[in-house]
């Protein structure tokens, strides 16, 4: 989008992977069950809190990317799964940045530079 979209124009991003939220919820959970070993939480669908629907509750978020494909030819590389399963893996993996958001503590700066690719 930013080398080849036009300017002032909205493209939807998506992975064509419509999921409910309860879905999304145990997906996550078992991805933790599976990569943290000797987890107090195990299995981790356990936490699952049902609560009252809010009034004009969402039951679906569905996106149309042809428009994205049509024009700029892009097309999702990650898998529902796979793109899971690396979010997932990186909030793992950077838990003492997780404390500082929670915290407080970050405040929104810039952590470094990503490589181009």
């Amino acid at each position: 989008v930013l080398e080849g979209g036009r300017v002032g124009e909205t493209y939807n991003i998506v992975g064509h992977n419509e999921r409910t939220n309860l879905e999304v919820v145990r997906t996550i959970c078992l991805l933790l069950d599976r990569m943290v070993q000797d987890s107090p939480f195990a299995p981790h669908d356990g936490l699952i809190t049902f609560v009252k629907d809010r009034p004009g509750h969402d039951r679906r978020y569905a996106i149309d990317a042809r428009k994205i494909k049509r024009e700029l030819g892009w097309a999702p590389k990650e898998t529902f799964e796979s793109g899971m399963e690396k979010t997932v893996r990186w909030y793992l993996e950077n838990q003492a940045w997780c404390e500082r958001v929670f915290s407080g503590a970050y405040r929104g700066e810039r952590l470094g530079l990503g490589e181009r690719r």
